[in-house]
């Protein structure tokens, strides 16, 4: 029986940050690895982690037919060449175009629906489509995991999975060893320092987080206001680097670019914000809450799953930027050892709830489900001839 499996989403720098322990985990219980994503700086990593990469090119954010089409051939192709025991889907078109070509072979799926994005919060023409190719994609699956119980929830309700096989999983997981909490750096006479950490992009949250900025400056101007993620030129929900780049130069936010470890940044912040549209389950908030600090986030899916309002962070309205810096300036009156506290309830949290291992449980129970099923129809076979 094979034990190959092939993983894919659409960058190697999602399986580099969100995936790792997974990998690791499939590689140690004897499974042939092989993750199929675009290549960028985070490819060549992969290797440490045991597994195969093989190239994929896809066009994330576009909508081209015949482009989708030539996606779909190169799954059917890998796959077909394969032969894994089982397929794990991530993000958007490798769920559809990657599942669609494995249920095509034979070759049980595994999807992950880590967060519905723009496409679903615009709610246009274009989710219409997605939602037909999802529900085109996900029928057949063995099973389709969700990060939260909203997203789960509007997916079976609409018809574009199986009651029986949708389950939600806390998130992606966090590694708490990797993650530990980390007493707070700044000096009692420091500035207070907020911080987002996300792709730059409007869905997020950004805008509102700069505009209340201007407002929150207005009653406390010593306070500092971070950001820190990639710019995606290529995607249409990306802010232009040029208004992020005047931010910074009018002392309004300090942009910090990139980061391959965001502990460092963490660990200097005295709240971290997402006032984003929706999520799954936002990783740096869970990054954040491992790291003992309070948390700012809009009352959505996915950021509710993880803040608790006024036990481990505050919530805010989505889309209103004058209720998020009514949030940051309440954040700031709290006395330190309120905002101690609130850290430390987010690191209990997640030690309960969003431990990785929890993740790479269920998919090892997944993945013994199709090796047992597969194995199955050939000990039946045997029996049948031994009563012969």
């Amino acid at each position: 029986m094979s034990k190959k499996i092939v993983i894919s989403v659409n960058t190697a720098w999602n399986i580099h940050n969100f995936r790792a322990g997974l990998v690791k985990a499939l590689i140690a219980q004897g499974y042939d690895v092989m993750v199929m994503a675009p290549a960028d700086t985070y490819a060549p990593r992969l290797a440490s982690l045991g597994c195969r990469f093989k190239t994929i090119s896809m066009d994330n954010n576009g909508t081209s037919p015949s482009r989708d089409l030539s996606l779909l051939v190169k799954y059917w192709r890998v796959l077909q060449s394969v032969r894994p025991l089982a397929y794990l889907g991530y993000t958007i078109k490798p769920n559809i175009y990657g599942s669609i070509a494995a249920h095509g072979l034979g070759i049980p799926v595994i999807n992950n629906i880590a967060g519905l994005g723009a496409t679903f919060i615009n709610n246009s023409l274009l989710t219409c489509l997605v939602k037909r190719l999802y529900r085109s994609s996900l029928r057949r699956s063995h099973r389709v995991f969700f990060q939260n119980a909203d997203d789960c929830k509007l997916f079976v309700d609409a018809g574009l999975t199986r009651p029986g096989v949708a389950e939600v999983l806390p998130g992606s997981g966090i590694d708490l060893q990797h993650f530990q909490p980390y007493p707070a750096q700044q000096p009692a006479a420091a500035a207070f320092r907020f911080l987002l950490v996300a792709r730059m992009l409007r869905d997020k949250g950004v805008e509102e987080y700069a505009a209340a900025a201007r407002i929150v400056r207005q009653q406390l101007p010593e306070v500092q206001f971070q950001l820190l993620g990639p710019v995606d030129a290529h995607n249409p929900n990306s802010i232009p680097f040029e208004r992020i780049a005047g931010w910074d130069s009018s002392g309004l936010i300090e942009y910090l670019k990139e980061a391959d470890d965001v502990r460092p940044h963490l660990a200097r912040a005295d709240c971290v914000v997402l006032p984003s549209y929706r999520e799954g389950v936002p990783h740096t908030l869970l990054e954040a809450a491992a790291m003992g600090r309070p948390i700012i986030a809009t009352n959505v899916a996915g950021c509710k799953d993880i803040v608790e309002h006024q036990a481990n962070g505050l919530l805010c309205k989505v889309k209103d930027a004058g209720d998020l810096a009514a949030r940051m300036v309440e954040m700031v009156g709290l006395a330190p050892a309120q905002r101690l506290a609130m850290g430390q309830a987010g690191r209990n949290k997640v030690v309960a709830q969003f431990d990785e291992n929890v993740v790479i449980a269920r998919y090892l129970h997944a993945l013994r489900q199709i090796e047992a099923s597969a194995h199955a129809p050939a000990v039946q076979g045997l029996e049948t001839t031994a009563q012969v």
